[in-house]
Protein backbone atom coordinates (compact mmCIF):
# COMPACT_ATOMS: atom_id res chain seq x y z
CA UNK A 1 0.00 0.00 0.00
CA UNK A 2 1.28 3.48 -1.10
CA UNK A 3 1.61 5.57 1.90
CA UNK A 4 -1.07 8.20 0.29
CA UNK A 5 -3.22 5.22 0.73
CA UNK A 6 -2.25 4.24 4.25
CA UNK A 7 -3.15 8.16 5.18
CA UNK A 8 -6.26 8.32 3.74
CA UNK A 9 -7.12 4.77 5.12
CA UNK A 10 -6.13 6.17 8.54
CA UNK A 11 -7.59 9.34 7.88
CA UNK A 12 -11.61 7.72 6.96
CA UNK A 13 -11.13 5.62 10.57
CA UNK A 14 -10.23 8.74 12.47
CA UNK A 15 -12.86 10.61 11.40
CA UNK A 16 -15.47 7.77 12.51
CA UNK A 17 -14.01 8.45 15.76
CA UNK A 18 -13.80 11.92 15.99
CA UNK A 19 -17.84 12.49 14.51
CA UNK A 20 -19.57 9.74 16.09
CA UNK A 21 -21.51 9.99 19.17
CA UNK A 22 -20.34 6.93 20.44
CA UNK A 23 -17.01 8.66 21.70
CA UNK A 24 -16.46 11.13 24.33
CA UNK A 25 -15.48 14.62 23.90
CA UNK A 26 -11.70 14.84 24.45
CA UNK A 27 -11.57 11.72 22.83
CA UNK A 28 -12.57 13.48 19.60
CA UNK A 29 -10.94 16.91 20.49
CA UNK A 30 -7.26 14.77 20.10
CA UNK A 31 -8.77 12.47 16.98
CA UNK A 32 -9.66 16.04 15.31
CA UNK A 33 -6.02 17.66 16.10
CA UNK A 34 -3.96 14.35 14.70
CA UNK A 35 -6.39 15.25 11.47
CA UNK A 36 -5.68 18.79 11.51
CA UNK A 37 -1.85 17.88 12.01
CA UNK A 38 -0.18 18.62 8.36
CA UNK A 39 2.36 15.91 9.70
CA UNK A 40 0.37 12.36 9.22
CA UNK A 41 2.94 10.28 11.44
CA UNK A 42 0.90 9.96 14.85
CA UNK A 43 -2.17 9.68 13.31
CA UNK A 44 -0.75 6.60 11.16
CA UNK A 45 0.36 5.57 14.01
CA UNK A 46 -2.80 5.50 15.51
CA UNK A 47 -4.99 4.11 13.41
CA UNK A 48 -3.18 2.04 10.86
CA UNK A 49 -4.17 -1.35 12.58
CA UNK A 50 -5.91 -2.43 15.49
CA UNK A 51 -4.16 -3.75 18.36
CA UNK A 52 -4.23 -7.71 17.88
CA UNK A 53 -3.68 -10.48 21.22
CA UNK A 54 0.17 -11.25 20.93
CA UNK A 55 2.11 -13.30 23.36
CA UNK A 56 0.87 -11.14 25.83
CA UNK A 57 -2.44 -10.28 24.59
CA UNK A 58 -3.62 -6.88 23.76
CA UNK A 59 -0.62 -4.08 24.71
CA UNK A 60 -0.05 -0.77 23.26
CA UNK A 61 0.68 3.06 23.80
CA UNK A 62 -2.57 4.59 25.59
CA UNK A 63 -4.33 7.42 23.56
CA UNK A 64 -6.89 7.64 21.56
CA UNK A 65 -6.74 5.34 18.05
CA UNK A 66 -7.56 1.52 17.19
CA UNK A 67 -3.32 0.98 17.86
CA UNK A 68 -4.06 2.49 21.35
CA UNK A 69 -4.63 1.37 24.87
CA UNK A 70 -7.60 3.45 26.02
CA UNK A 71 -11.50 2.26 26.85
CA UNK A 72 -12.94 1.83 23.27
CA UNK A 73 -10.29 -0.88 22.55
CA UNK A 74 -10.61 -1.98 25.47
CA UNK A 75 -14.62 -2.28 25.55
CA UNK A 76 -14.49 -3.77 21.91
CA UNK A 77 -11.95 -6.36 23.30
CA UNK A 78 -14.15 -7.72 26.25
CA UNK A 79 -17.19 -7.56 24.22
CA UNK A 80 -15.61 -9.74 21.64
CA UNK A 81 -14.03 -11.87 24.36
CA UNK A 82 -16.89 -12.04 26.37
CA UNK A 83 -18.96 -13.02 23.38
CA UNK A 84 -16.59 -16.02 22.70
CA UNK A 85 -17.04 -17.31 26.40
CA UNK A 86 -20.59 -17.40 25.96
CA UNK A 87 -19.92 -19.08 23.09
CA UNK A 88 -17.39 -21.89 24.43
CA UNK A 89 -19.44 -22.65 27.51
CA UNK A 90 -22.75 -22.07 25.77
CA UNK A 91 -25.76 -24.02 27.77
CA UNK A 92 -23.45 -23.90 31.20
CA UNK A 93 -24.73 -21.18 34.13
CA UNK A 94 -22.98 -19.54 36.46
CA UNK A 95 -20.22 -18.32 34.10
CA UNK A 96 -17.61 -16.10 35.93
CA UNK A 97 -14.79 -14.07 35.27
CA UNK A 98 -11.69 -12.77 37.72
CA UNK A 99 -10.65 -9.17 36.71
CA UNK A 100 -7.64 -7.22 37.55
CA UNK A 101 -5.03 -4.61 37.57
CA UNK A 102 -1.51 -2.99 38.40
CA UNK A 103 -0.43 0.28 38.93
CA UNK A 104 -0.34 1.59 35.68
CA UNK A 105 -2.17 5.01 35.01
CA UNK A 106 -5.89 3.94 33.84
CA UNK A 107 -5.71 0.43 35.34
CA UNK A 108 -9.01 1.07 37.58
CA UNK A 109 -10.61 2.59 34.72
CA UNK A 110 -9.78 -0.08 32.41
CA UNK A 111 -10.38 -2.75 34.88
CA UNK A 112 -13.76 -1.56 35.61
CA UNK A 113 -14.59 -0.88 32.28
CA UNK A 114 -13.98 -4.49 31.58
CA UNK A 115 -15.77 -5.57 34.89
CA UNK A 116 -18.75 -3.95 33.74
CA UNK A 117 -18.97 -5.31 30.43
CA UNK A 118 -18.65 -8.67 31.30
CA UNK A 119 -21.44 -7.97 33.85
CA UNK A 120 -23.54 -6.35 31.08
CA UNK A 121 -23.37 -9.76 29.27
CA UNK A 122 -24.78 -11.54 32.01
CA UNK A 123 -20.96 -13.12 33.32
CA UNK A 124 -20.33 -12.40 36.86
CA UNK A 125 -17.28 -10.58 37.65
CA UNK A 126 -14.46 -11.30 40.64
CA UNK A 127 -13.42 -7.91 40.75
CA UNK A 128 -10.07 -7.60 42.89
CA UNK A 129 -10.49 -4.10 45.68
CA UNK A 130 -7.30 -2.58 43.97
CA UNK A 131 -4.01 -3.28 42.40
CA UNK A 132 -2.88 -7.07 42.53
CA UNK A 133 0.19 -9.07 41.20
CA UNK A 134 -0.17 -10.92 37.66
CA UNK A 135 0.09 -14.24 39.28
CA UNK A 136 -2.11 -13.77 41.83
CA UNK A 137 -4.98 -13.14 38.90
CA UNK A 138 -4.06 -16.51 37.51
CA UNK A 139 -4.37 -18.24 41.02
CA UNK A 140 -7.91 -16.20 41.52
CA UNK A 141 -9.15 -18.27 38.32
CA UNK A 142 -8.28 -21.51 39.50
CA UNK A 143 -9.02 -20.96 42.69
CA UNK A 144 -12.56 -19.55 41.98
CA UNK A 145 -13.45 -22.31 38.88
CA UNK A 146 -14.07 -18.88 36.56
CA UNK A 147 -13.94 -19.39 32.88
CA UNK A 148 -11.44 -16.81 32.46
CA UNK A 149 -9.77 -13.74 33.49
CA UNK A 150 -8.61 -10.28 32.57
CA UNK A 151 -5.55 -8.53 34.11
CA UNK A 152 -5.12 -4.93 33.13
CA UNK A 153 -1.26 -4.80 32.98
CA UNK A 154 1.64 -3.38 30.56
CA UNK A 155 3.68 -5.88 32.61
CA UNK A 156 7.38 -4.12 32.52
CA UNK A 157 7.00 -1.74 29.82
CA UNK A 158 7.53 2.11 30.39
CA UNK A 159 4.98 4.62 31.66
CA UNK A 160 3.21 5.40 28.34
CA UNK A 161 2.16 1.56 27.98
CA UNK A 162 -1.01 -0.41 29.04
CA UNK A 163 -2.49 -3.50 28.45
CA UNK A 164 -4.69 -6.47 28.76
CA UNK A 165 -3.94 -10.06 29.64
CA UNK A 166 -6.96 -12.62 28.43
CA UNK A 167 -6.75 -15.70 30.58
CA UNK A 168 -8.61 -19.24 30.15
CA UNK A 169 -10.33 -21.60 32.50
CA UNK A 170 -7.27 -23.03 33.59
CA UNK A 171 -5.25 -19.87 34.40
CA UNK A 172 -2.97 -19.67 31.96
CA UNK A 173 -3.33 -17.15 29.31
CA UNK A 174 -5.17 -17.84 25.84
CA UNK A 175 -3.58 -20.14 23.18
CA UNK A 176 -5.11 -21.49 20.72
CA UNK A 177 -7.93 -22.06 19.42
CA UNK A 178 -8.98 -19.49 22.13
CA UNK A 179 -6.56 -16.71 21.03
CA UNK A 180 -7.76 -16.51 17.29
CA UNK A 181 -11.41 -17.64 18.45
CA UNK A 182 -11.49 -14.26 20.64
CA UNK A 183 -9.86 -12.20 18.02
CA UNK A 184 -12.47 -13.27 15.52
CA UNK A 185 -15.37 -12.42 17.96
CA UNK A 186 -13.44 -9.42 18.77
CA UNK A 187 -13.07 -7.96 14.78
CA UNK A 188 -16.93 -8.79 14.58
CA UNK A 189 -17.56 -6.28 17.28
CA UNK A 190 -18.81 -2.90 16.30
CA UNK A 191 -18.46 0.06 19.10
CA UNK A 192 -22.13 0.10 19.11
CA UNK A 193 -22.62 -3.58 19.98
CA UNK A 194 -20.43 -3.02 23.42
CA UNK A 195 -22.48 -3.35 26.44
CA UNK A 196 -20.89 -0.18 28.51
CA UNK A 197 -23.37 -0.43 31.41
CA UNK A 198 -22.73 -3.07 34.07
CA UNK A 199 -24.99 -4.85 36.30
CA UNK A 200 -23.96 -4.21 40.32
CA UNK A 201 -25.01 -7.48 41.36
CA UNK A 202 -22.91 -9.34 39.24
CA UNK A 203 -19.80 -7.72 40.39
CA UNK A 204 -18.31 -8.98 43.11
CA UNK A 205 -15.29 -7.18 45.01
CA UNK A 206 -12.12 -9.33 46.70
CA UNK A 207 -9.13 -9.01 47.77
CA UNK A 208 -8.00 -9.95 51.34
CA UNK A 209 -8.80 -13.29 51.67
CA UNK A 210 -7.73 -14.16 48.31
CA UNK A 211 -4.58 -12.90 49.29
CA UNK A 212 -4.85 -15.13 52.12
CA UNK A 213 -5.21 -18.35 49.69
CA UNK A 214 -2.41 -17.22 47.49
CA UNK A 215 -0.18 -16.52 50.15
CA UNK A 216 -0.58 -20.64 51.45
CA UNK A 217 -0.58 -21.17 47.67
CA UNK A 218 3.15 -19.67 47.20
CA UNK A 219 4.56 -21.91 50.53
CA UNK A 220 4.51 -25.07 48.50
CA UNK A 221 7.31 -23.27 46.44
CA UNK A 222 9.54 -24.03 49.66
CA UNK A 223 12.05 -26.88 49.43
CA UNK A 224 13.79 -26.86 53.13
CA UNK A 225 11.45 -24.76 55.77
CA UNK A 226 14.74 -25.89 58.05
CA UNK A 227 17.51 -24.12 56.42
CA UNK A 228 15.00 -20.93 56.23
CA UNK A 229 14.61 -21.67 60.39
CA UNK A 230 18.56 -21.45 60.64
CA UNK A 231 19.19 -18.23 58.38
CA UNK A 232 15.77 -16.36 59.47
CA UNK A 233 17.73 -13.01 59.66
CA UNK A 234 19.14 -13.22 56.05
CA UNK A 235 19.39 -9.64 55.42
CA UNK A 236 16.98 -8.95 52.06
CA UNK A 237 16.64 -5.64 50.84
CA UNK A 238 13.31 -5.60 48.64
CA UNK A 239 11.59 -3.36 45.77
CA UNK A 240 8.13 -3.43 44.05
CA UNK A 241 9.38 -0.86 41.74
CA UNK A 242 6.02 1.64 42.18
CA UNK A 243 3.88 -1.87 41.55
CA UNK A 244 1.97 -4.90 42.87
CA UNK A 245 4.47 -6.53 44.66
CA UNK A 246 4.52 -3.86 47.52
CA UNK A 247 2.40 -5.87 50.15
CA UNK A 248 2.31 -9.00 48.93
CA UNK A 249 5.56 -10.03 48.74
CA UNK A 250 6.78 -8.85 52.33
CA UNK A 251 4.23 -10.48 53.55
CA UNK A 252 5.09 -13.69 51.49
CA UNK A 253 8.89 -13.36 52.77
CA UNK A 254 7.18 -13.13 56.49
CA UNK A 255 5.27 -16.10 56.35
CA UNK A 256 8.52 -18.49 54.99
CA UNK A 257 9.97 -17.61 58.63
CA UNK A 258 12.23 -15.03 57.04
CA UNK A 259 12.46 -11.68 59.37
CA UNK A 260 14.92 -9.18 58.32
CA UNK A 261 13.26 -7.60 55.62
CA UNK A 262 13.87 -3.91 54.21
CA UNK A 263 11.71 -2.00 51.51
CA UNK A 264 12.62 0.81 49.16
CA UNK A 265 10.39 3.68 50.84
CA UNK A 266 10.61 5.83 47.48
CA UNK A 267 9.65 2.81 45.57
CA UNK A 268 6.76 1.43 47.64
CA UNK A 269 4.60 4.52 46.51
CA UNK A 270 1.99 3.62 43.76
CA UNK A 271 2.66 5.31 40.62
CA UNK A 272 2.10 4.63 37.25
CA UNK A 273 4.64 6.75 36.09
CA UNK A 274 7.57 5.44 37.47
CA UNK A 275 9.00 8.54 38.86
CA UNK A 276 12.19 7.13 40.30
CA UNK A 277 13.50 4.88 37.47
CA UNK A 278 14.19 5.31 33.48
CA UNK A 279 11.79 2.24 32.98
CA UNK A 280 10.30 -0.26 35.55
CA UNK A 281 12.04 -3.11 34.19
CA UNK A 282 13.77 -5.44 36.30
CA UNK A 283 15.81 -6.16 33.63
CA UNK A 284 17.86 -3.02 33.49
CA UNK A 285 20.20 -2.55 36.24
CA UNK A 286 19.44 1.42 36.47
CA UNK A 287 16.10 0.08 37.31
CA UNK A 288 18.05 -1.70 40.57
CA UNK A 289 19.59 1.57 41.86
CA UNK A 290 18.05 2.50 44.93
CA UNK A 291 17.91 -1.18 45.73
CA UNK A 292 21.36 -1.39 46.07
CA UNK A 293 22.22 2.15 47.52
CA UNK A 294 19.78 1.10 50.74
CA UNK A 295 21.76 -2.79 49.95
CA UNK A 296 25.21 -1.03 51.25
CA UNK A 297 23.64 0.93 53.29
CA UNK A 298 22.33 -1.77 55.41
CA UNK A 299 24.81 -4.32 54.34
CA UNK A 300 22.48 -6.95 52.91
CA UNK A 301 23.26 -10.52 51.57
CA UNK A 302 21.05 -9.48 48.94
CA UNK A 303 18.50 -6.76 46.75
CA UNK A 304 15.58 -8.05 44.98
CA UNK A 305 12.58 -6.36 43.08
CA UNK A 306 9.55 -7.54 40.93
CA UNK A 307 8.32 -5.86 38.74
CA UNK A 308 5.14 -3.43 38.19
CA UNK A 309 2.46 -6.61 37.75
CA UNK A 310 5.07 -8.63 39.99
CA UNK A 311 5.32 -11.50 37.59
CA UNK A 312 8.92 -11.18 36.85
CA UNK A 313 12.18 -10.61 39.72
CA UNK A 314 15.70 -9.44 39.60
CA UNK A 315 18.08 -10.56 42.16
CA UNK A 316 21.24 -8.85 43.31
CA UNK A 317 23.85 -10.23 45.27
CA UNK A 318 27.48 -9.72 46.71
CA UNK A 319 30.80 -11.22 44.12
CA UNK A 320 33.79 -12.41 45.01
CA UNK A 321 34.67 -8.22 45.59
CA UNK A 322 31.87 -7.51 47.98
CA UNK A 323 30.50 -5.82 45.23
CA UNK A 324 26.83 -5.76 43.98
CA UNK A 325 26.26 -8.04 40.86
CA UNK A 326 23.31 -8.37 39.15
CA UNK A 327 22.10 -11.86 38.05
CA UNK A 328 20.86 -12.16 34.66
CA UNK A 329 17.51 -14.12 33.96
CA UNK A 330 19.52 -16.61 32.55
CA UNK A 331 21.90 -17.51 35.60
CA UNK A 332 18.25 -16.98 38.11
CA UNK A 333 16.74 -19.88 35.97
CA UNK A 334 19.65 -21.84 36.11
CA UNK A 335 20.08 -21.65 40.06
CA UNK A 336 16.32 -22.48 40.27
CA UNK A 337 16.65 -25.58 38.31
CA UNK A 338 19.82 -26.60 40.07
CA UNK A 339 18.57 -25.69 43.75
CA UNK A 340 15.32 -27.77 43.30
CA UNK A 341 16.47 -30.42 41.90
CA UNK A 342 19.83 -31.04 44.07
CA UNK A 343 18.14 -30.12 46.93
CA UNK A 344 14.24 -32.02 46.24
CA UNK A 345 16.52 -34.78 46.00
CA UNK A 346 18.81 -34.71 48.68
CA UNK A 347 15.47 -34.86 51.04
CA UNK A 348 14.32 -37.72 48.80
CA UNK A 349 11.20 -35.42 47.47
CA UNK A 350 12.09 -36.65 43.91
CA UNK A 351 10.16 -39.93 42.85
CA UNK A 352 10.79 -39.98 38.99
CA UNK A 353 8.44 -38.21 37.60
CA UNK A 354 9.45 -34.58 37.91
CA UNK A 355 9.94 -32.47 34.97
CA UNK A 356 11.43 -28.93 34.43
CA UNK A 357 10.50 -26.58 31.67
CA UNK A 358 12.35 -23.85 29.41
CA UNK A 359 11.94 -21.52 26.21
CA UNK A 360 13.75 -22.13 23.57
CA UNK A 361 15.63 -19.14 24.01
CA UNK A 362 17.12 -19.67 27.48
CA UNK A 363 20.80 -20.96 28.80
CA UNK A 364 21.32 -24.76 27.38
CA UNK A 365 22.99 -25.13 31.09
CA UNK A 366 19.53 -26.29 32.49
CA UNK A 367 19.65 -29.23 30.06
CA UNK A 368 22.63 -30.35 31.55
CA UNK A 369 21.78 -30.42 34.77
CA UNK A 370 18.58 -31.79 33.91
CA UNK A 371 20.63 -34.63 32.21
CA UNK A 372 23.08 -35.29 34.92
CA UNK A 373 20.38 -35.29 37.03
CA UNK A 374 18.16 -37.61 35.31
CA UNK A 375 15.00 -35.47 35.33
CA UNK A 376 13.16 -34.56 31.97
CA UNK A 377 13.61 -30.82 30.79
CA UNK A 378 11.05 -29.60 28.29
CA UNK A 379 11.28 -26.84 25.85
CA UNK A 380 8.83 -24.60 24.95
CA UNK A 381 8.15 -21.31 22.63
CA UNK A 382 8.92 -17.66 24.69
CA UNK A 383 5.75 -16.74 26.92
CA UNK A 384 4.62 -18.24 30.07
CA UNK A 385 1.63 -19.37 28.59
CA UNK A 386 3.17 -22.28 26.47
CA UNK A 387 4.89 -23.21 30.00
CA UNK A 388 1.64 -23.69 31.46
CA UNK A 389 0.09 -25.61 28.30
CA UNK A 390 2.82 -28.05 29.39
CA UNK A 391 1.75 -28.16 32.99
CA UNK A 392 -1.81 -28.75 31.58
CA UNK A 393 -0.82 -31.26 29.15
CA UNK A 394 1.13 -33.91 31.64
CA UNK A 395 -1.02 -33.19 34.94
CA UNK A 396 -1.58 -36.40 37.19
CA UNK A 397 0.89 -38.16 35.17
CA UNK A 398 4.18 -36.00 35.51
CA UNK A 399 5.20 -33.73 38.22
CA UNK A 400 5.94 -30.38 37.57
CA UNK A 401 8.36 -28.82 39.78
CA UNK A 402 9.65 -25.81 37.99
CA UNK A 403 10.11 -23.74 34.69
CA UNK A 404 11.53 -20.22 33.25
CA UNK A 405 13.02 -17.95 30.95
CA UNK A 406 15.85 -15.79 30.64
CA UNK A 407 13.68 -12.28 30.79
CA UNK A 408 13.44 -13.15 34.30
CA UNK A 409 10.35 -14.91 34.97
CA UNK A 410 10.31 -18.24 37.26
CA UNK A 411 7.44 -20.33 38.10
CA UNK A 412 8.07 -22.88 41.13
CA UNK A 413 4.95 -24.29 41.31
CA UNK A 414 1.79 -25.04 40.18
CA UNK A 415 -1.14 -23.57 41.33
CA UNK A 416 -0.41 -20.34 39.46
CA UNK A 417 0.28 -20.50 35.50
CA UNK A 418 1.89 -17.64 34.78
CA UNK A 419 5.34 -16.59 36.36
CA UNK A 420 5.48 -15.42 39.34
CA UNK A 421 7.58 -13.11 41.48
CA UNK A 422 6.06 -13.92 45.40
CA UNK A 423 6.48 -17.64 44.91
CA UNK A 424 10.83 -17.02 43.15
CA UNK A 425 11.49 -14.40 45.55
CA UNK A 426 10.68 -16.48 48.53
CA UNK A 427 12.64 -19.43 46.54
CA UNK A 428 15.36 -17.25 45.81
CA UNK A 429 15.63 -16.36 49.29
CA UNK A 430 15.80 -19.88 50.64
CA UNK A 431 18.29 -20.34 48.26
CA UNK A 432 20.67 -17.68 49.52
CA UNK A 433 19.79 -18.43 53.09
CA UNK A 434 20.87 -22.67 52.03
CA UNK A 435 23.70 -20.88 50.65
CA UNK A 436 24.84 -18.54 53.45
CA UNK A 437 24.48 -22.21 56.15
CA UNK A 438 26.71 -23.41 53.78
CA UNK A 439 29.63 -20.80 54.22
CA UNK A 440 28.63 -19.21 50.77
CA UNK A 441 26.48 -16.56 48.75
CA UNK A 442 24.16 -16.58 46.17
CA UNK A 443 27.56 -15.51 43.72
CA UNK A 444 29.80 -18.83 44.70
CA UNK A 445 26.73 -20.92 44.08
CA UNK A 446 26.74 -18.99 40.48
CA UNK A 447 30.48 -20.24 40.07
CA UNK A 448 30.06 -23.40 41.45
CA UNK A 449 27.26 -24.44 38.90
CA UNK A 450 29.82 -23.26 36.12
CA UNK A 451 32.44 -25.42 37.27
CA UNK A 452 30.64 -28.62 37.59
CA UNK A 453 28.34 -28.13 34.00
CA UNK A 454 30.31 -25.52 32.15
CA UNK A 455 30.28 -22.04 31.60
CA UNK A 456 28.36 -19.94 28.84
CA UNK A 457 27.45 -16.24 28.11
CA UNK A 458 23.79 -14.93 27.13
CA UNK A 459 23.37 -11.50 25.74
CA UNK A 460 20.28 -10.50 24.86
CA UNK A 461 20.45 -7.53 21.54
CA UNK A 462 16.94 -5.73 21.14
CA UNK A 463 16.88 -3.82 18.07
CA UNK A 464 13.67 -1.29 18.19
CA UNK A 465 12.03 -0.41 15.03
CA UNK A 466 8.55 1.67 16.00
CA UNK A 467 5.33 2.34 13.87
CA UNK A 468 4.39 1.15 10.86
CA UNK A 469 7.75 1.50 9.17
CA UNK A 470 9.35 -0.41 12.21
CA UNK A 471 6.99 -3.22 11.62
CA UNK A 472 7.75 -3.30 7.62
CA UNK A 473 11.41 -3.32 8.32
CA UNK A 474 11.51 -6.33 11.53
CA UNK A 475 9.46 -8.37 8.83
CA UNK A 476 12.05 -7.90 6.04
CA UNK A 477 14.81 -8.60 8.12
CA UNK A 478 12.93 -12.11 9.26
CA UNK A 479 12.80 -12.58 5.55
CA UNK A 480 16.43 -11.78 4.82
CA UNK A 481 17.49 -14.09 7.50
CA UNK A 482 15.57 -17.27 5.69
CA UNK A 483 17.03 -15.92 2.15
CA UNK A 484 19.83 -14.17 1.41
CA UNK A 485 21.14 -13.43 4.59
CA UNK A 486 21.38 -16.71 6.25
CA UNK A 487 24.42 -17.09 8.04
CA UNK A 488 27.01 -19.72 7.39
CA UNK A 489 29.48 -18.50 10.20
CA UNK A 490 28.68 -16.95 13.34
CA UNK A 491 31.70 -15.62 15.14
CA UNK A 492 34.16 -17.26 13.33
CA UNK A 493 32.48 -21.03 13.82
CA UNK A 494 30.28 -22.57 11.13
CA UNK A 495 26.75 -23.16 11.63
CA UNK A 496 25.79 -27.19 11.69
CA UNK A 497 22.32 -26.70 12.94
CA UNK A 498 19.30 -24.32 11.57
CA UNK A 499 15.68 -24.63 13.30
CA UNK A 500 12.92 -22.71 11.54
CA UNK A 501 10.05 -22.76 13.82
CA UNK A 502 8.18 -20.64 11.22
CA UNK A 503 8.70 -23.79 8.78
CA UNK A 504 8.88 -26.09 11.72
CA UNK A 505 11.86 -27.60 10.07
CA UNK A 506 15.96 -28.73 11.27
CA UNK A 507 18.54 -28.32 9.02
CA UNK A 508 21.69 -29.31 9.35
CA UNK A 509 25.21 -28.73 7.80
CA UNK A 510 24.61 -30.47 4.99
CA UNK A 511 21.57 -29.61 4.04
CA UNK A 512 19.23 -32.47 5.43
CA UNK A 513 16.03 -31.44 6.79
CA UNK A 514 14.21 -32.57 9.32
CA UNK A 515 10.79 -31.80 10.79
CA UNK A 516 10.41 -29.91 14.66
CA UNK A 517 7.87 -31.35 16.61
CA UNK A 518 5.92 -28.44 18.14
CA UNK A 519 2.89 -27.07 18.98
CA UNK A 520 2.44 -24.56 16.33
CA UNK A 521 4.44 -22.29 14.06
CA UNK A 522 5.88 -19.28 15.95
CA UNK A 523 8.48 -16.66 13.93
CA UNK A 524 11.62 -17.97 15.41
CA UNK A 525 15.01 -18.58 14.12
CA UNK A 526 17.72 -20.89 15.33
CA UNK A 527 21.38 -21.27 15.01
CA UNK A 528 23.71 -23.49 16.32
CA UNK A 529 27.42 -23.79 15.64
CA UNK A 530 30.45 -25.83 15.65
CA UNK A 531 32.13 -24.66 18.74
CA UNK A 532 28.28 -24.42 20.98
CA UNK A 533 27.21 -20.95 19.85
CA UNK A 534 23.21 -20.67 19.75
CA UNK A 535 21.56 -17.77 18.60
CA UNK A 536 17.64 -17.18 18.48
CA UNK A 537 16.06 -14.62 16.49
CA UNK A 538 12.53 -13.50 17.10
CA UNK A 539 10.23 -10.56 16.90
CA UNK A 540 8.81 -9.44 19.74
CA UNK A 541 5.14 -10.26 20.56
CA UNK A 542 4.33 -7.54 22.46
CA UNK A 543 6.56 -4.67 20.97
CA UNK A 544 8.41 -2.76 18.07
CA UNK A 545 11.34 -4.58 17.99
CA UNK A 546 13.07 -7.77 17.14
CA UNK A 547 15.33 -9.95 19.49
CA UNK A 548 18.78 -11.73 19.23
CA UNK A 549 19.10 -14.11 21.94
CA UNK A 550 23.41 -15.24 21.88
CA UNK A 551 24.75 -17.88 24.13
CA UNK A 552 28.52 -18.63 24.10
CA UNK A 553 30.60 -20.90 25.77
CA UNK A 554 34.20 -20.54 27.16
CA UNK A 555 36.74 -22.83 28.85
CA UNK A 556 36.78 -21.86 32.85
CA UNK A 557 38.63 -24.52 34.77
CA UNK A 558 38.71 -22.96 38.31
CA UNK A 559 36.77 -20.10 39.87
CA UNK A 560 39.75 -17.99 39.50
CA UNK A 561 39.25 -18.36 35.43
CA UNK A 562 35.66 -16.91 35.72
CA UNK A 563 36.50 -12.85 34.46
CA UNK A 564 38.99 -14.36 31.97
CA UNK A 565 35.99 -16.75 30.80
CA UNK A 566 33.47 -13.91 30.69
CA UNK A 567 35.94 -11.57 28.76
CA UNK A 568 36.11 -14.65 26.10
CA UNK A 569 32.90 -15.07 26.04
CA UNK A 570 32.08 -11.29 25.39
CA UNK A 571 34.78 -11.07 22.55
CA UNK A 572 33.24 -14.26 20.98
CA UNK A 573 29.67 -12.13 21.42
CA UNK A 574 30.55 -9.19 19.59
CA UNK A 575 32.26 -11.38 17.10
CA UNK A 576 28.74 -13.27 16.30
CA UNK A 577 27.04 -9.63 16.11
CA UNK A 578 29.14 -9.26 13.52
CA UNK A 579 28.54 -12.19 11.59
CA UNK A 580 24.79 -11.07 12.04
CA UNK A 581 25.47 -7.60 10.77
CA UNK A 582 23.65 -6.09 13.85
Amino acid sequence: MENQDLILQCEAVARVWAESPLYDKETQAAVRAMLENDDKTELVDAFYRTLEFGTGGLRGIMGPGTNRMNKYIVGAATQGFANYILKAFAGRSNLSVVVGHDCRNHGREFAETVANIFSANGIKVYLFESLRPTPEISFAIRHLHAQAGVNVTASHNPKEYNGYKAYWDDGAQVLSPHDTGIIDEVNKVKMEDVKWTGNPDLIQIIGGEMDWDYLQAVKEAMVDQDVINRQKDLNIVYTPLHGTGRVIIPEALRSWGFQNIHVVPEQMVIDGNFPTVVSPNPENSEAMTLGMKLGSKLNADLVIASDPDADRLAIVCRNAKGEWEILNGNQTCMMFAWYIIANKKKLGQLKGNEFLVKTIVTTELIKCIADKNKVELMDCYTGFKWIAALIRENEGVKKYIGGGEESFGFLPFDKVRDKDSPASICLICEIAAWAKDNGKTLYDLLIDIYLEYGFAYNHTINVVRPGKTGADEIKQMMADFRGVKAPKELGGSPVVCTKDYQALTVTDAEGKTENLDMPAKSNVLQWYTADGTKVSVRPSGTEPKIKFYIEVQAPMATAADYENAMAAAQQKVAAVQASLGI
